[in-house]
């Protein structure tokens, strides 16, 4: 019978367990220097094997560094080499997958959860404008194809919310392409959407001025035409990310939307504070050419108190409603994304942004359902009738 010498055999196992630490610092520095976005996202087996014999280990390694038991039999070491030993074959490599799933799992917060739901909504919503539109002829206008402009940047930013959502945390292993193609798309969409609001605005600013000429004068093609010269000039501003302008091999020059850069995020962050203005002295403009128009129009009625009390006061409130919605949804985030950057603690991106995301699910509420033409095709295709509070007066393009 052998004697074993019990020195003999603990020096030998802490040989064995120096020489796995060793294996293990060896993968994880090869891991690093083969994925440089392993902060953003933990590599998988799959990743942490191809990593290891790029940088020349071989595939005997990977067991020892997994945990798993040894040629001879014994326990393996834990997967951060500390010396606790796994029972069964692959025990540490088990645990390492449950702490993966549980980290990919806790990474889903609520924050991810309610953006994800909002751009459900906002996609669901504006398919409803779009059908709408589509479905009745009468609605050819080119007010309502501003609209119909409007509602499919919308639905596109609702549908970008939820592709964001499923490359953060469906796709394994991450796609560093499906992750600029979805903020490619958000950068696109949300400026389509600006772009269309604008419209709207100057739509309503020449319709006010030349109340006699522009509604002979404009044309659908032309309105198209207009309009795909603004889709494309978005696409042109959600570019840069595709074409290498981003942070995903330089994590400190992220913004507060990663893989936006500080710079393009700035950029984008100073055009909408300057479409913002314009926008407004569009309003303030129409705002004043409204209430002149009532005071004529009552001068020759002689009810000049009637209107005052009336028609500037009802335009007052819808220029309340548009501006402010606008302002209190998107001029916060667009001030954080100008002065901060990635450091930031996340929760202010989330608390800043979603309340941007709901913007786009109260643009068919102000622009589309009050509406009365939009309101009577949606209860024709729901109901079947028309109710008799609806409005039957003929429709102008400040009702759009």
């Amino acid at each position: 019978m052998l004697h074993h010498n019990p020195a003999a055999a603990a020096a030998a196992m802490e040989a064995r367990l120096q020489q796995r630490q060793q294996q293990l610092l060896v993968l994880l520095s090869a891991s690093s220097s083969a994925r440089p976005f392993a902060p953003l996202w933990p590599p998988s087996n799959a990743s942490a094997a191809a990593a290891a014999a790029a940088a020349g280990g071989g595939p005997s390694e990977l067991p020892a560094a997994a945990g798993g038991e040894d040629a001879s039999g014994g326990s393996g070491a834990g997967a951060g080499g500390s010396g606790g030993g796994g029972s069964g074959s692959g025990g540490a490599g088990g645990e390492t997958s449950t702490a993966a799933a549980g980290t990919a799992a806790a990474a889903v917060s609520a924050w991810d959860i309610a953006l994800c739901a909002t751009g459900t909504a906002v996609a669901c919503e504006n398919a409803l404008v779009l059908a709408v539109l589509f479905y009745t002829p009468s609605l050819r206008a080119p007010a309502f194809l501003l609209v119909g402009s409007l509602a499919l940047a919308d639905l596109l930013a609702g549908l970008g919310l939820v592709a964001n959502f499923g490359v953060q945390h469906l796709l394994a292993p991450p796609s560093e392409a499906a992750a600029l193609a979805a903020a490619g798309l958000l950068l696109a969409a949300f400026s389509a959407s600006l772009c269309s609001l604008l419209a709207i605005t100057v739509d309503r600013y020449l319709s006010l001025c030349n109340a006699l000429t522009y509604h002979a004068e404009r044309k659908l093609a032309s309105t198209a035409a207009l309009l795909l010269l603004g889709w494309l000039a978005c696409l042109g501003a959600a570019l840069p990310p595709l074409l290498g302008w981003n942070c995903l091999r330089e994590p400190g020059a992220c913004s507060v939307l990663p893989p936006v850069t500080r710079e393009h995020a700035a950029v984008l962050a100073v055009a909408f504070l300057l479409l913002f203005a314009l926008m407004l002295q569009l309003y303030l403009q129409i705002c004043r050419i409204a209430f002149r128009h009532a005071q004529q129009i009552a001068v020759q009625r002689q009810f000049i108190a009637a209107a005052q009390a009336t028609s500037p006061r009802k335009g007052l409130c819808t220029l309340a409603l548009i501006l402010g919605t606008f302002a209190v949804c998107w001029i916060p985030f667009a001030i954080y994304a100008l002065v901060a950057d990635a450091s930031y603690p996340p929760v202010y991106t989330y608390s800043l942004a979603l309340p941007a995301t709901c913007n786009s699910l109260i643009n068919p509420i102000i622009y589309a359902f009050r509406n009365p033409d939009i309101q009577k095709s949606l209860w024709l295709a729901c109901c079947g009738c028309v109710p008799s509070g609806v409005s039957a007066r003929p429709r102008t393009s400040s009702d759009v």
